[in-house]
């Protein structure tokens, strides 16, 4: 091998004067800590992308020192940790800006409205971070929440009963303090038709079916719903929220999204 051969990424690039805004590495799985409202702590695997950017001058960036810089903080890797670690990243590539993203699953404790079984429920989450010298640090908190609608014109039609689907209602904040995961599915929750559990007895079963009979909701009953109560919360800045139903009796989904600018 030879160790004194030249560095070809800090060369001029083959095609001059074009910054590159972000240039990086995709789909690295990695282990994390999220922060847990009732156990504190809970350990999980995200998939992560890092990206720096890069100056007109330059070829090309070193890929490897992304993944230096994550074993680096490997005990540290929170969602809460995110500015220290971008600093690091923008001064290791001597970079304008820098930026990371996380999506990972992470799990909450549900109790059955009946038979009060407990269960573990999934949602993806996605943690969007960005640094730079301009527009300071950025976060951004993404969460995607399964959940049921039951349409409210097949109810009026149809005395005995009504269509109903899962769905799912996705959701971005940018908020001035720390936004717990949980509160933000709560939120999501209650605004559709009913919520989705891992473990259902008969008695919930029955229960659930009928809450749902009793909430029906078009999609965009949901995004307002939900858009009318992030507007309540004055620490946030910002928000997107998106609502998809798989419907049962229809060759397409029905789709609704509302942004606060």
């Amino acid at each position: 091998m030879n160790l004194k051969a030249r560095d070809i990424h800090n060369e001029n690039p083959l095609v001059k004067g074009i910054e590159i805004d972000k240039v990086g590495i995709k789909n690295l799985k990695y282990p994390i800590t999220a922060f847990d409202k009732k156990e504190k702590k809970q350990s999980t695997v995200a998939t992560i992308n890092m990206y720096v950017s890069l100056p007109k001058e330059f070829r090309g960036t070193h890929m490897s020192r992304f993944v230096e810089i994550l074993n680096k903080y490997k005990d540290t890797i929170a969602v809460r940790n995110m500015k220290p670690m971008l600093e690091s990243v923008r001064k290791k590539f001597s970079a304008d800006s820098a930026h990371i993203e996380l999506l990972f699953p992470y799990f909450i404790e549900k109790t059955a409205p009946c038979s009060k079984a407990k269960s573990l429920m999934e949602y993806e989450c996605e943690v969007i971070c960005s640094l730079s010298e301009k527009g300071g640090f950025n976060f951004t908190l993404g969460v995607k929440i399964p959940i049921a609608t039951l349409c409210p014109c097949s109810k009026e039609l149809v005395k005995k009963g009504a269509h109903n689907q899962r769905g799912k209602i996705i959701i971005f904040i940018k908020s001035k303090k720390f936004f717990w995961l949980e509160d933000v599915v709560k939120i999501a929750e209650n605004c559709a038709s009913t919520s989705l559990y891992s473990i259902l007895k008969r008695e919930d079963e029955q229960f659930v079916t009928k809450w749902a009979y009793e909430h029906p909701v078009f999609v965009e009953d949901v995004v307002r719903n939900v858009a009318q109560k992030l507007d309540k919360l004055s620490d946030i800045n910002w928000y997107s929220v998106e609502v998809e139903s798989y419907e049962s009796i229809h060759n397409h989904d029905a789709y609704a999204f509302i942004e606060k600018k």
